[in-house]
């Protein structure tokens, strides 16, 4: 159905407004993890994979880092194998990790690697196995009960942390006009292990090493909020700080932020945590005045 006129403003305004955005980012990079709501709703899938290819047709330089918690889970049901977590991560033993690995670097990558292809893309599927992307080391995860006297190291299995990225493979894929889509699997450096890692870790590092212009880590909720309830948008990482010390981020929030942080105190412009179930929620970030989550970035906001 044609646009009437003042539809047709509409959009006109939309594609002004986008410009300096557009322009100022054309060559960078941006990473950006993909997960929770965005992964699983199909309208959210399709207009995910429309952005990311929407970023590379002019010429922004998309890497999509994807989790995979709740259909790892699925499946391990299915399949009568218990989860337990420690610390909110993963028990990982050999037969989990079989899991892992079928779920993560086959079902869910290819998902994604088909639907941004699909929309006229040119997307690959890595884990951080192929070409030694992503060296891991086992993660040693601490846990101290109130009469214990020291912490209790407790070995949570094929659980990794990243070691070293690769950036000769993600270089030659981007510039050879490809949208990497990496699973967060991770290898031992000697022993040839495969070791589950967190992908909001896994997308922060890479923004590090690449020293990208934005590092976006989607998520379940509208961004950070004060004690109020309202969306925190524009922060510097001095109030970040600040925000964790008084106790407004807590809980669960923390390794994100967490890693948001050492992203943009390792050199990355920015980072931005967003509302993934908001359609479009990659593209309204970046190309508008507005956005819908939170910038962190380590200029007084």
């Amino acid at each position: 159905m044609p646009l009437n006129r003042e539809s047709a403003m509409n959009v006109a305004q939309v594609l002004s407004e986008a410009l300096p955005y557009i322009q100022r980012f054309a060559g960078k990079t941006l990473v950006i993890k993909y997960g929770g709501n965005a992964m699983t709703d199909e309208n959210l899938k399709n207009s995910f994979a429309r952005d990311i290819v929407l970023m590379k047709t002019v010429g922004i330089n998309p890497i999509v880092v994807h989790g995979g918690g709740p259909q790892i889970g699925d499946l391990l049901n299915k399949l009568n194998i218990e989860s337990n977590f420690v610390n909110g991560m993963r028990v990982t033993d050999s037969a989990t990790m079989d899991v892992v690995e079928m779920v993560l670097g086959g079902l869910v990558n290819k998902d994604i690697v088909g639907l941004i292809n699909s929309n006229g893309g040119k997307a690959i599927g890595l884990t951080g196995k192929d070409g030694k992307l992503i060296k891991a080391r086992k993660l040693k995860v601490k846990h101290k009960a109130p009469e214990m006297q020291a912490p209790e190291i407790i070995d949570i299995g094929h659980v990794g942390e990243v070691e070293s990225v690769n950036t000769e493979v993600l270089d030659m894929l981007v510039n050879s006009n490809f949208i990497p889509v990496i699973a967060p699997i991770g290898v031992g450096r000697n022993s040839g292990k495969s070791y589950n890692i967190n992908a909001d870790l896994v997308a922060g590092k890479i923004a590090e090493v690449l020293k990208a212009e934005k590092l976006i880590l989607l998520t379940n909720i509208a961004g950070l909020m004060d004690k109020e309830g309202e969306v925190l948008t524009g922060l510097s990482t001095e109030q970040v700080d600040d925000l964790i010390e008084d106790g407004t981020i807590h809980g669960g929030m923390l390794p994100k932020i967490g890693c948001a942080l050492s992203a943009v105190n390792s050199g990355v412009t920015s980072a931005h945590i967003i509302d993934g179930r908001v359609s479009h929620a990659t593209l309204l970030e970046i190309f508008t005045d507005e956005g819908v989550g939170t910038l962190i970035t380590n200029q007084e906001a």
